[in-house]
């Protein structure tokens, strides 16, 4: 669990670096699956110190994912987004509403309810047909990025976060799902090739819905896309459980720490624009 959390704390820290930087780039090819983007972001050294950040990251997340149930991982994933808004709060001077520190501390409350109800990781290693599924479920991660890049506004960045949500539960369920290291195993394990396709689509879509749209709307359904679907998956394929008689704790702390998640994504926005946003709301009459 320690190890989710800090995983938590690279990618909620280095989702501030990555946004300036994204929206400081030129637009690229104008589609979701941008890849002209992503080299002109890659010439910024905030992008750079994200990548950092989220390697690191991924190395805890892989860690956690050897020793926790993928619900507890996601979970935790997705209470990066508190980081993030205490990152921007300490560091950017964002300000944090009460109700955002309210959701902060919900996150806090809903992860430690799922620290004292997790069980092991299930024993599953997971059919063919499973292996197989999550590599097209990776290649339709690509397929819905260049489909919601024709999307209008807001659409488009909702689509291109529930995309990159996808990619990113492609990943955690594909670690799950690779028993055997050995070349030859990694060769014929099509696992393999979903946490490679899965990780970089997830990539692409989401540093086009960072540069372009509402990145509220994009962070939103990221967090729904790593969290619900990777959950199902290790319940229901791979054996995830819960301590004796603790599920409904189990849920109930998914629920808080997921929700209070989506209740800080505004926080996948740059910093200045976190400003304005909270600069305008101050001066707002009362309704």
């Amino acid at each position: 669990m320690l190890c989710a959390l800090g995983s938590a704390v690279c990618f909620g820290t280095a989702s501030v670096l990555q946004a300036v930087a994204a929206r400081a780039s030129a637009p690229g090819s104008g589609s979701g699956v941008d890849p002209v983007l992503l080299l002109r972001v890659l010439r910024q050294w905030r992008y750079l110190a994200g990548l950092a950040l989220d390697a690191a990251g991924f190395l805890l997340e892989l860690v956690a994912l050897r020793s926790l149930p993928i619900y507890a991982v996601g979970a935790a994933l997705a209470a990066s987004l508190a980081v993030t808004a205490v990152v921007a709060s300490w560091v950017l001077r964002v300000r944090l509403s009460g109700i955002e520190w309210g959701a902060v501390a919900v996150v806090c409350g809903g992860l430690a309810m799922l620290g004292l109800a997790s069980g092991a990781e299930g024993h599953g290693t997971g059919s063919t047909a499973l292996r197989t599924g999550t590599l097209a479920v990776a290649a339709g991660v690509l397929a819905l990025g260049a489909a919601a890049g024709r999307l209008p506004g807001r659409a488009r960045a909702a689509a291109l976060g529930l995309g990159a949500g996808l990619g990113f539960g492609v990943v955690e369920v594909a670690v799950r799902l690779i028993d055997d290291l050995s070349p030859g195993a990694l060769l014929r394990n099509p696992a393999a090739y979903a946490l490679l396709l899965g990780g970089g689509a997830a990539f692409l879509l989401l540093t086009s819905a960072l540069q372009r749209g509402s990145v509220t709307a994009a962070t939103a359904g990221m967090v729904i896309g790593e969290t619900l679907g990777p959950a199902l998956v290790g319940v229901g394929w791979l054996g995830d459980r819960t301590r004796p008689g603790l599920e409904p704790l189990a849920v109930a702390g998914f629920a808080l720490a997921v929700v209070g998640a989506l209740a800080l994504a505004r926080f996948g926005e740059p910093p200045a624009e976190a400003e304005e946003a909270t600069g305008a709301e101050q001066q707002a009459p009362a309704r």
